[in-house]
Protein backbone atom coordinates (compact mmCIF):
# COMPACT_ATOMS: atom_id res chain seq x y z
CA UNK A 1 0.00 0.00 0.00
CA UNK A 2 3.16 2.68 0.92
CA UNK A 3 5.26 1.45 -2.08
CA UNK A 4 1.67 1.65 -4.45
CA UNK A 5 1.36 5.59 -2.94
CA UNK A 6 5.23 6.74 -3.18
CA UNK A 7 5.31 4.84 -6.96
CA UNK A 8 2.10 7.13 -7.42
CA UNK A 9 3.58 10.21 -6.48
CA UNK A 10 6.64 9.58 -8.29
CA UNK A 11 4.26 9.23 -11.29
CA UNK A 12 2.88 12.46 -10.47
CA UNK A 13 5.61 14.50 -10.50
CA UNK A 14 6.99 12.64 -13.40
CA UNK A 15 3.64 14.07 -15.16
CA UNK A 16 4.12 17.96 -13.48
CA UNK A 17 7.63 18.17 -15.07
CA UNK A 18 7.13 16.61 -18.40
CA UNK A 19 4.08 18.60 -18.74
CA UNK A 20 5.48 21.81 -17.66
CA UNK A 21 8.57 21.59 -19.65
CA UNK A 22 6.49 20.64 -23.06
CA UNK A 23 4.36 23.64 -21.96
CA UNK A 24 7.55 25.81 -21.68
CA UNK A 25 8.88 24.69 -25.27
CA UNK A 26 5.77 25.10 -27.06
CA UNK A 27 4.50 28.26 -25.49
CA UNK A 28 8.34 29.96 -25.69
CA UNK A 29 8.57 29.42 -29.48
CA UNK A 30 4.84 30.46 -30.03
CA UNK A 31 5.35 33.87 -28.59
CA UNK A 32 8.41 34.47 -29.91
CA UNK A 33 12.23 35.58 -28.50
CA UNK A 34 12.38 36.98 -25.09
CA UNK A 35 12.03 41.16 -24.96
CA UNK A 36 12.07 42.93 -22.02
CA UNK A 37 10.67 46.76 -21.18
CA UNK A 38 12.54 49.04 -22.45
CA UNK A 39 15.09 51.37 -19.85
CA UNK A 40 14.36 54.93 -18.58
CA UNK A 41 15.32 57.66 -21.31
CA UNK A 42 18.03 58.96 -19.27
CA UNK A 43 19.95 58.85 -15.81
CA UNK A 44 18.16 61.74 -14.51
CA UNK A 45 14.76 60.09 -15.64
CA UNK A 46 15.84 57.01 -13.80
CA UNK A 47 17.21 58.56 -10.46
CA UNK A 48 13.56 59.61 -9.90
CA UNK A 49 11.99 56.73 -11.02
CA UNK A 50 13.86 54.21 -9.13
CA UNK A 51 13.48 56.12 -5.57
CA UNK A 52 11.40 54.37 -2.72
CA UNK A 53 8.01 56.66 -2.27
CA UNK A 54 9.16 57.65 1.40
CA UNK A 55 12.30 58.82 -0.19
CA UNK A 56 10.10 60.95 -2.87
CA UNK A 57 8.08 62.28 0.00
CA UNK A 58 10.95 63.69 1.86
CA UNK A 59 12.91 65.06 -0.79
CA UNK A 60 9.27 66.73 -2.14
CA UNK A 61 8.94 68.21 1.47
CA UNK A 62 12.85 69.06 1.55
CA UNK A 63 12.19 70.93 -1.81
CA UNK A 64 14.95 68.82 -3.62
CA UNK A 65 13.08 67.33 -5.76
CA UNK A 66 9.63 68.95 -7.10
CA UNK A 67 6.35 67.04 -7.17
CA UNK A 68 5.62 68.24 -11.32
CA UNK A 69 8.95 67.18 -12.02
CA UNK A 70 8.38 63.17 -10.74
CA UNK A 71 4.67 63.05 -11.51
CA UNK A 72 5.78 64.11 -15.28
CA UNK A 73 8.97 61.46 -14.94
CA UNK A 74 6.52 58.36 -13.92
CA UNK A 75 3.49 59.88 -16.77
CA UNK A 76 6.14 60.11 -19.47
CA UNK A 77 7.58 56.23 -18.24
CA UNK A 78 3.66 55.53 -18.95
CA UNK A 79 3.25 56.85 -21.92
CA UNK A 80 6.50 55.25 -23.36
CA UNK A 81 6.43 51.71 -21.96
CA UNK A 82 2.91 51.29 -21.93
CA UNK A 83 2.96 50.28 -25.32
CA UNK A 84 4.79 47.06 -24.77
CA UNK A 85 3.01 46.49 -21.37
CA UNK A 86 -0.14 47.12 -21.62
CA UNK A 87 -0.80 47.28 -18.29
CA UNK A 88 -3.07 51.00 -18.11
CA UNK A 89 -6.82 50.86 -18.21
CA UNK A 90 -6.92 55.07 -18.00
CA UNK A 91 -4.27 57.50 -17.57
CA UNK A 92 -1.86 59.21 -17.05
CA UNK A 93 -4.51 62.04 -15.89
CA UNK A 94 -3.42 65.28 -16.72
CA UNK A 95 -5.03 66.62 -13.87
CA UNK A 96 -2.66 64.79 -11.41
CA UNK A 97 0.40 67.21 -13.39
CA UNK A 98 -1.95 70.22 -12.18
CA UNK A 99 -2.25 68.86 -8.56
CA UNK A 100 1.71 68.54 -8.53
CA UNK A 101 2.23 71.77 -9.31
CA UNK A 102 -0.39 73.32 -6.76
CA UNK A 103 1.84 71.48 -4.21
CA UNK A 104 5.16 72.96 -5.35
CA UNK A 105 3.66 76.49 -5.34
CA UNK A 106 2.28 76.01 -1.72
CA UNK A 107 5.24 74.73 -0.27
CA UNK A 108 7.82 76.94 -2.38
CA UNK A 109 5.14 80.13 -0.73
CA UNK A 110 5.69 77.86 2.73
CA UNK A 111 2.15 77.78 3.12
CA UNK A 112 2.11 74.33 4.85
CA UNK A 113 2.36 74.07 8.64
CA UNK A 114 4.37 71.48 10.17
CA UNK A 115 1.66 70.01 11.54
CA UNK A 116 -0.43 69.83 7.84
CA UNK A 117 3.11 68.27 6.56
CA UNK A 118 2.85 65.67 9.31
CA UNK A 119 -0.87 64.31 8.22
CA UNK A 120 0.41 64.33 4.85
CA UNK A 121 3.04 61.85 4.59
CA UNK A 122 2.64 61.24 0.77
CA UNK A 123 2.53 64.62 -0.23
CA UNK A 124 3.49 65.29 -3.70
CA UNK A 125 3.55 60.98 -4.27
CA UNK A 126 2.06 59.46 -7.29
CA UNK A 127 0.45 56.54 -6.97
CA UNK A 128 -1.67 53.96 -9.38
CA UNK A 129 -4.49 51.29 -8.08
CA UNK A 130 -6.08 48.80 -10.28
CA UNK A 131 -9.40 49.32 -12.59
CA UNK A 132 -11.65 47.58 -10.09
CA UNK A 133 -10.77 50.17 -6.90
CA UNK A 134 -12.50 52.96 -7.55
CA UNK A 135 -11.34 56.54 -8.62
CA UNK A 136 -14.00 59.17 -8.66
CA UNK A 137 -14.58 60.41 -12.42
CA UNK A 138 -12.18 57.63 -13.78
CA UNK A 139 -13.00 54.41 -15.84
CA UNK A 140 -13.98 51.85 -13.94
CA UNK A 141 -14.38 48.85 -15.68
CA UNK A 142 -13.76 45.63 -14.46
CA UNK A 143 -12.35 44.14 -17.51
CA UNK A 144 -15.92 44.16 -19.35
CA UNK A 145 -17.14 44.99 -22.69
CA UNK A 146 -20.43 45.99 -21.08
CA UNK A 147 -18.37 48.58 -18.51
CA UNK A 148 -15.98 49.81 -21.24
CA UNK A 149 -17.67 53.50 -20.83
CA UNK A 150 -18.71 53.22 -17.47
CA UNK A 151 -16.70 55.83 -14.63
CA UNK A 152 -16.74 55.94 -10.55
CA UNK A 153 -18.89 58.14 -9.20
CA UNK A 154 -16.70 57.97 -6.19
CA UNK A 155 -13.40 56.95 -4.42
CA UNK A 156 -12.71 53.87 -3.09
CA UNK A 157 -11.96 54.49 0.86
CA UNK A 158 -8.31 53.05 0.38
CA UNK A 159 -7.90 55.76 -2.55
CA UNK A 160 -9.58 58.52 -0.72
CA UNK A 161 -7.34 57.91 2.12
CA UNK A 162 -4.09 57.58 -0.20
CA UNK A 163 -4.99 61.21 -1.41
CA UNK A 164 -5.88 62.46 2.08
CA UNK A 165 -2.10 61.80 2.66
CA UNK A 166 -0.98 63.72 0.05
CA UNK A 167 -0.70 61.02 -2.82
CA UNK A 168 -1.40 61.89 -6.63
CA UNK A 169 -3.27 59.00 -8.21
CA UNK A 170 -1.93 59.14 -11.78
CA UNK A 171 -3.51 56.12 -13.39
CA UNK A 172 -5.66 53.15 -12.99
CA UNK A 173 -4.44 49.23 -13.88
CA UNK A 174 -5.45 46.32 -15.90
CA UNK A 175 -7.15 43.44 -14.29
CA UNK A 176 -8.80 39.88 -15.38
CA UNK A 177 -12.69 40.41 -15.24
CA UNK A 178 -13.98 41.02 -12.42
CA UNK A 179 -10.58 40.13 -10.46
CA UNK A 180 -11.11 36.15 -10.68
CA UNK A 181 -8.12 34.91 -12.98
CA UNK A 182 -3.99 34.42 -11.76
CA UNK A 183 -3.63 36.28 -15.32
CA UNK A 184 -4.48 39.99 -16.04
CA UNK A 185 -6.51 39.34 -19.67
CA UNK A 186 -10.03 40.75 -20.71
CA UNK A 187 -11.63 40.96 -23.96
CA UNK A 188 -11.51 44.58 -23.29
CA UNK A 189 -7.73 45.51 -22.66
CA UNK A 190 -6.33 42.68 -23.60
CA UNK A 191 -3.20 40.82 -21.97
CA UNK A 192 -0.75 42.70 -19.57
CA UNK A 193 2.70 41.72 -19.96
CA UNK A 194 5.52 40.79 -17.91
CA UNK A 195 8.53 43.47 -17.66
CA UNK A 196 11.33 40.98 -17.35
CA UNK A 197 9.90 38.70 -20.27
CA UNK A 198 6.76 40.53 -22.11
CA UNK A 199 6.01 36.67 -23.15
CA UNK A 200 4.93 35.63 -19.64
CA UNK A 201 2.16 36.57 -17.08
CA UNK A 202 2.16 39.42 -14.70
CA UNK A 203 -0.63 37.65 -12.31
CA UNK A 204 -3.45 38.74 -11.68
CA UNK A 205 -5.82 40.03 -10.27
CA UNK A 206 -3.70 42.95 -9.79
CA UNK A 207 -1.27 42.62 -12.60
CA UNK A 208 -1.49 45.91 -14.25
CA UNK A 209 0.16 46.82 -11.07
CA UNK A 210 2.63 44.86 -10.65
CA UNK A 211 3.88 45.44 -14.13
CA UNK A 212 3.74 49.33 -13.44
CA UNK A 213 5.40 49.06 -10.19
CA UNK A 214 8.12 46.81 -11.50
CA UNK A 215 8.46 48.74 -14.83
CA UNK A 216 9.05 52.20 -12.71
CA UNK A 217 5.52 53.41 -14.09
CA UNK A 218 4.56 54.31 -10.54
CA UNK A 219 5.49 55.58 -6.90
CA UNK A 220 3.69 52.70 -5.39
CA UNK A 221 0.62 50.83 -5.98
CA UNK A 222 -2.54 49.56 -4.29
CA UNK A 223 -4.06 45.91 -4.77
CA UNK A 224 -6.77 43.72 -3.03
CA UNK A 225 -6.23 39.75 -2.65
CA UNK A 226 -8.74 37.43 -2.64
CA UNK A 227 -7.05 34.16 -3.42
CA UNK A 228 -3.31 35.54 -3.86
CA UNK A 229 -4.14 39.10 -6.04
CA UNK A 230 -1.33 41.32 -4.48
CA UNK A 231 1.04 38.28 -4.07
CA UNK A 232 0.80 36.75 -7.29
CA UNK A 233 2.12 39.77 -9.46
CA UNK A 234 4.06 40.98 -6.82
CA UNK A 235 6.23 37.41 -6.87
CA UNK A 236 5.60 37.39 -10.75
CA UNK A 237 6.43 40.93 -10.97
CA UNK A 238 9.53 40.98 -8.48
CA UNK A 239 7.96 43.46 -6.05
CA UNK A 240 6.78 43.73 -2.45
CA UNK A 241 3.22 43.21 -1.70
CA UNK A 242 1.26 42.71 1.84
CA UNK A 243 -1.96 41.45 1.99
CA UNK A 244 -2.82 42.51 5.68
CA UNK A 245 -4.85 40.93 8.23
CA UNK A 246 -8.55 40.51 7.49
CA UNK A 247 -10.43 43.73 8.39
CA UNK A 248 -7.42 45.85 9.09
CA UNK A 249 -8.34 48.19 6.00
CA UNK A 250 -11.93 49.32 4.45
CA UNK A 251 -12.94 47.56 1.57
CA UNK A 252 -15.46 50.28 0.47
CA UNK A 253 -15.75 51.24 -3.19
CA UNK A 254 -13.07 47.84 -4.20
CA UNK A 255 -14.63 45.29 -6.55
CA UNK A 256 -18.33 47.24 -5.11
CA UNK A 257 -17.81 46.26 -1.72
CA UNK A 258 -19.39 48.03 0.76
CA UNK A 259 -16.84 47.81 3.63
CA UNK A 260 -19.21 46.79 5.87
CA UNK A 261 -18.60 43.01 5.09
CA UNK A 262 -18.14 40.67 8.30
CA UNK A 263 -16.89 37.61 6.59
CA UNK A 264 -14.77 38.04 3.61
CA UNK A 265 -11.22 36.47 2.60
CA UNK A 266 -10.57 39.51 0.29
CA UNK A 267 -8.26 42.20 1.79
CA UNK A 268 -6.55 45.57 0.26
CA UNK A 269 -2.62 46.21 0.88
CA UNK A 270 0.51 48.57 -0.74
CA UNK A 271 2.44 47.03 -3.64
CA UNK A 272 5.70 48.42 -3.08
CA UNK A 273 9.29 48.07 -5.04
CA UNK A 274 10.52 48.67 -1.48
CA UNK A 275 9.99 46.93 1.58
CA UNK A 276 10.50 50.54 3.46
CA UNK A 277 7.35 51.70 1.65
CA UNK A 278 4.77 48.46 3.12
CA UNK A 279 4.60 50.04 6.89
CA UNK A 280 4.14 53.96 6.12
CA UNK A 281 1.55 53.13 3.46
CA UNK A 282 -0.18 50.47 5.96
CA UNK A 283 -0.42 53.26 8.53
CA UNK A 284 -2.19 55.54 6.24
CA UNK A 285 -4.32 52.58 4.95
CA UNK A 286 -5.69 51.21 8.58
CA UNK A 287 -9.33 51.28 9.76
CA UNK A 288 -9.41 54.29 13.11
CA UNK A 289 -8.98 51.96 16.54
CA UNK A 290 -6.65 49.44 14.77
CA UNK A 291 -3.55 51.64 14.95
CA UNK A 292 -3.11 50.50 18.87
CA UNK A 293 -3.93 46.62 17.93
CA UNK A 294 -1.33 46.46 14.85
CA UNK A 295 1.31 48.81 16.57
CA UNK A 296 2.82 48.83 13.53
CA UNK A 297 5.65 51.40 14.97
CA UNK A 298 6.67 49.04 17.45
CA UNK A 299 9.94 47.59 17.67
CA UNK A 300 10.30 44.51 16.01
CA UNK A 301 13.81 42.49 17.38
CA UNK A 302 14.53 40.04 14.93
CA UNK A 303 16.77 37.77 17.09
CA UNK A 304 13.67 37.20 19.52
CA UNK A 305 11.64 35.96 16.68
CA UNK A 306 10.76 32.34 16.29
CA UNK A 307 11.10 31.24 12.69
CA UNK A 308 9.13 28.54 11.10
CA UNK A 309 9.07 27.21 7.36
CA UNK A 310 6.74 24.82 5.47
CA UNK A 311 8.95 22.66 2.57
CA UNK A 312 5.60 22.73 0.48
CA UNK A 313 1.94 22.64 0.90
CA UNK A 314 1.07 18.32 0.44
CA UNK A 315 -1.07 18.98 -3.40
CA UNK A 316 -0.22 16.86 -5.76
CA UNK A 317 -1.95 19.04 -8.39
CA UNK A 318 0.69 21.63 -8.01
CA UNK A 319 3.92 21.99 -9.33
CA UNK A 320 6.87 20.41 -7.62
CA UNK A 321 9.35 22.52 -5.86
CA UNK A 322 11.90 22.93 -8.20
CA UNK A 323 15.22 23.75 -7.44
CA UNK A 324 16.16 27.19 -7.45
CA UNK A 325 12.77 27.86 -5.56
CA UNK A 326 13.76 25.46 -2.81
CA UNK A 327 17.45 27.51 -2.84
CA UNK A 328 15.77 30.64 -1.80
CA UNK A 329 14.06 28.54 1.07
CA UNK A 330 17.15 26.79 2.39
CA UNK A 331 19.37 30.65 1.91
CA UNK A 332 15.99 32.03 3.77
CA UNK A 333 16.32 29.50 6.36
CA UNK A 334 20.48 29.45 7.03
CA UNK A 335 19.98 33.42 7.26
CA UNK A 336 18.19 33.50 10.37
CA UNK A 337 19.53 30.64 12.06
CA UNK A 338 22.56 32.59 12.04
CA UNK A 339 20.88 35.96 12.99
CA UNK A 340 18.54 34.52 15.66
CA UNK A 341 21.15 31.57 16.77
CA UNK A 342 18.06 28.88 16.96
CA UNK A 343 16.88 26.49 14.08
CA UNK A 344 14.30 27.14 11.84
CA UNK A 345 11.69 24.72 12.59
CA UNK A 346 9.30 22.55 10.49
CA UNK A 347 5.76 23.49 10.91
CA UNK A 348 3.34 20.64 9.87
CA UNK A 349 0.78 22.06 9.44
CA UNK A 350 -2.42 20.01 8.84
CA UNK A 351 -4.94 20.02 5.87
CA UNK A 352 -2.95 22.10 3.61
CA UNK A 353 -3.20 19.30 0.84
CA UNK A 354 -7.02 20.46 0.96
CA UNK A 355 -6.16 24.05 0.14
CA UNK A 356 -7.67 24.21 -3.25
CA UNK A 357 -10.81 23.10 -1.83
CA UNK A 358 -10.75 25.06 1.15
CA UNK A 359 -10.47 28.31 -1.23
CA UNK A 360 -13.25 26.91 -3.39
CA UNK A 361 -15.50 26.56 -0.82
CA UNK A 362 -14.96 29.84 0.54
CA UNK A 363 -15.74 31.44 -2.23
CA UNK A 364 -18.31 30.52 -1.87
CA UNK A 365 -19.76 32.18 0.99
CA UNK A 366 -18.51 35.47 0.00
CA UNK A 367 -21.11 38.16 -0.42
CA UNK A 368 -20.28 38.43 -3.70
CA UNK A 369 -21.77 36.57 -7.19
CA UNK A 370 -18.90 36.19 -9.46
CA UNK A 371 -21.85 35.34 -12.06
CA UNK A 372 -23.73 37.89 -11.56
CA UNK A 373 -20.21 40.17 -12.00
CA UNK A 374 -19.37 38.78 -14.70
CA UNK A 375 -22.29 39.57 -16.46
CA UNK A 376 -22.44 42.69 -14.89
CA UNK A 377 -26.26 42.35 -13.42
CA UNK A 378 -27.36 39.24 -15.63
CA UNK A 379 -27.17 35.80 -14.80
CA UNK A 380 -25.06 33.91 -17.46
CA UNK A 381 -25.09 29.95 -19.17
CA UNK A 382 -21.44 28.76 -18.86
CA UNK A 383 -22.42 26.55 -21.60
CA UNK A 384 -23.83 29.05 -23.48
CA UNK A 385 -20.54 31.62 -22.93
CA UNK A 386 -18.35 28.70 -24.18
CA UNK A 387 -20.53 27.74 -27.31
CA UNK A 388 -20.11 31.36 -28.23
CA UNK A 389 -16.75 31.26 -27.05
CA UNK A 390 -15.87 28.43 -29.73
CA UNK A 391 -17.94 30.31 -32.51
CA UNK A 392 -15.24 33.69 -31.73
CA UNK A 393 -18.42 35.59 -30.35
CA UNK A 394 -18.16 35.88 -26.71
CA UNK A 395 -17.88 38.61 -24.50
CA UNK A 396 -16.11 36.92 -21.73
CA UNK A 397 -12.11 35.30 -21.98
CA UNK A 398 -11.68 31.77 -21.82
CA UNK A 399 -10.37 32.35 -18.02
CA UNK A 400 -13.39 33.69 -17.01
CA UNK A 401 -15.57 30.83 -18.68
CA UNK A 402 -13.81 28.67 -16.47
CA UNK A 403 -15.07 30.36 -13.56
CA UNK A 404 -18.81 30.01 -14.73
CA UNK A 405 -18.27 26.29 -15.52
CA UNK A 406 -17.08 25.93 -12.20
CA UNK A 407 -19.70 27.54 -10.57
CA UNK A 408 -22.06 24.66 -12.14
CA UNK A 409 -19.73 22.12 -10.90
CA UNK A 410 -20.14 19.85 -7.21
CA UNK A 411 -19.80 21.71 -4.49
CA UNK A 412 -17.67 20.98 -1.59
CA UNK A 413 -18.39 18.96 1.47
CA UNK A 414 -19.24 21.78 4.13
CA UNK A 415 -18.51 20.04 6.77
CA UNK A 416 -15.24 18.38 5.95
CA UNK A 417 -14.13 21.78 4.67
CA UNK A 418 -15.36 23.74 7.80
CA UNK A 419 -13.42 21.33 10.11
CA UNK A 420 -10.46 21.08 7.64
CA UNK A 421 -9.90 25.05 7.89
CA UNK A 422 -10.47 24.65 11.74
CA UNK A 423 -7.86 22.60 12.12
CA UNK A 424 -5.08 24.38 10.05
CA UNK A 425 -6.21 27.56 11.28
CA UNK A 426 -5.70 26.76 14.99
CA UNK A 427 -2.36 24.72 14.69
CA UNK A 428 -0.61 27.93 13.27
CA UNK A 429 -2.34 29.78 15.87
CA UNK A 430 -0.89 27.91 18.20
CA UNK A 431 2.63 27.68 16.49
CA UNK A 432 3.05 31.27 15.82
CA UNK A 433 1.72 33.01 18.94
CA UNK A 434 2.62 36.59 18.80
CA UNK A 435 6.55 36.03 17.84
CA UNK A 436 6.36 33.30 15.27
CA UNK A 437 7.16 33.94 11.46
CA UNK A 438 6.58 30.87 8.73
CA UNK A 439 8.21 31.18 5.93
CA UNK A 440 6.23 29.93 3.02
CA UNK A 441 6.91 29.39 -0.95
CA UNK A 442 5.49 32.20 -3.59
CA UNK A 443 5.10 29.21 -5.94
CA UNK A 444 6.78 26.15 -7.21
CA UNK A 445 8.01 28.15 -10.19
CA UNK A 446 8.40 31.55 -11.32
CA UNK A 447 6.18 33.52 -13.77
CA UNK A 448 5.17 31.18 -16.95
CA UNK A 449 4.15 31.92 -20.00
CA UNK A 450 0.84 33.74 -20.77
CA UNK A 451 -1.61 31.08 -21.67
CA UNK A 452 -0.23 28.48 -19.41
CA UNK A 453 -2.30 28.70 -16.36
CA UNK A 454 -5.16 27.46 -18.87
CA UNK A 455 -3.55 24.02 -18.74
CA UNK A 456 -1.89 23.87 -15.08
CA UNK A 457 -3.40 27.01 -12.44
CA UNK A 458 -3.48 25.08 -9.05
CA UNK A 459 0.09 26.58 -8.18
CA UNK A 460 -1.75 29.94 -7.36
CA UNK A 461 -2.94 27.29 -3.68
CA UNK A 462 0.57 28.89 -2.44
CA UNK A 463 -1.31 32.20 -1.62
CA UNK A 464 -4.33 31.67 -1.65
CA UNK A 465 -3.84 29.20 1.72
CA UNK A 466 -3.53 32.59 3.43
CA UNK A 467 -7.36 34.07 2.27
CA UNK A 468 -8.62 31.18 3.77
CA UNK A 469 -7.16 31.21 6.90
CA UNK A 470 -7.52 35.28 6.68
CA UNK A 471 -3.59 35.74 7.93
CA UNK A 472 -1.42 38.62 7.25
CA UNK A 473 1.43 37.52 4.47
CA UNK A 474 3.91 39.33 2.84
CA UNK A 475 5.37 38.68 -0.40
CA UNK A 476 9.23 39.33 -1.08
CA UNK A 477 11.46 39.12 -4.42
CA UNK A 478 14.24 37.60 -3.86
CA UNK A 479 16.76 38.18 -6.90
CA UNK A 480 16.22 36.28 -10.45
CA UNK A 481 16.25 32.50 -11.69
CA UNK A 482 18.43 31.21 -14.48
CA UNK A 483 15.74 32.98 -17.17
CA UNK A 484 15.53 36.32 -15.71
CA UNK A 485 12.55 35.84 -13.56
CA UNK A 486 11.90 37.03 -9.81
CA UNK A 487 11.66 34.37 -7.20
CA UNK A 488 10.17 34.73 -4.03
CA UNK A 489 9.07 33.73 -0.32
CA UNK A 490 6.24 34.66 1.45
CA UNK A 491 6.45 35.27 5.20
CA UNK A 492 3.02 34.88 7.13
CA UNK A 493 2.66 35.90 10.75
CA UNK A 494 -0.37 35.49 13.16
CA UNK A 495 -3.84 37.70 12.91
CA UNK A 496 -2.57 41.51 13.68
CA UNK A 497 0.66 40.63 13.77
CA UNK A 498 1.32 42.38 10.21
CA UNK A 499 4.05 43.94 11.46
CA UNK A 500 6.30 40.95 11.98
CA UNK A 501 5.53 40.17 8.11
CA UNK A 502 6.92 43.89 7.27
CA UNK A 503 9.92 43.94 9.73
CA UNK A 504 11.31 40.32 8.29
CA UNK A 505 10.47 41.40 5.09
CA UNK A 506 12.68 44.55 5.54
CA UNK A 507 14.94 42.19 6.99
CA UNK A 508 14.82 39.92 3.80
CA UNK A 509 15.22 42.89 1.57
CA UNK A 510 18.61 44.14 3.58
CA UNK A 511 20.68 40.99 2.78
CA UNK A 512 19.26 39.86 0.07
CA UNK A 513 18.87 42.90 -1.91
CA UNK A 514 14.96 42.96 -2.87
CA UNK A 515 13.37 44.47 -6.06
CA UNK A 516 15.81 43.99 -9.16
CA UNK A 517 15.25 46.15 -12.23
CA UNK A 518 14.00 44.42 -15.24
CA UNK A 519 15.54 46.57 -16.91
CA UNK A 520 19.78 47.69 -17.73
CA UNK A 521 20.19 51.04 -15.30
CA UNK A 522 22.27 53.54 -16.76
CA UNK A 523 25.47 54.68 -15.09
Amino acid sequence: MAFGRILLEALLTLVHIISDRLLELFLGWYLGPHKRVATPISVDQQVILTKSAVELAHQIRERKLKSYDIVKAYCERIEIVNRELNAVVDGPFTEALQQAQQIDKKLAANEYTEKELEALPFLGVPFTTKDSTAVAGKLHTLGLRARKDVRAQEDAECVRLMKQSGAIIIATSNVPEVNKWIESRNMLIGCTNNPYDLRRSVGGSSGGEGALITACCTGFGLGTDIGGSIRIPAFNCGVFGHKPSSGAINMAGCTFRTGKEKETMVAVGPMTRYASDLRPIMKVLLEPGLSSVLQLDKKVDMKRLRYFYMPNNGMRQCNPINRETERVMYKVRKHFENLSGQEVQLAKVPETQLTSKMWRYWMTQEPANFNQLLGNGVELNPFVELFKKLLGQSDYSMAAIYSLIDGVLPKEKEKMIRAATKKCKQFLHEVLGDDGVLFFHSSPRTAPFHYYPLVKFMDFSYFSLFNVLRLPATQVPMGLDANGMPLGIQVVSNHNNDRLCLAVAEELERTFGGWVAPFPLKK
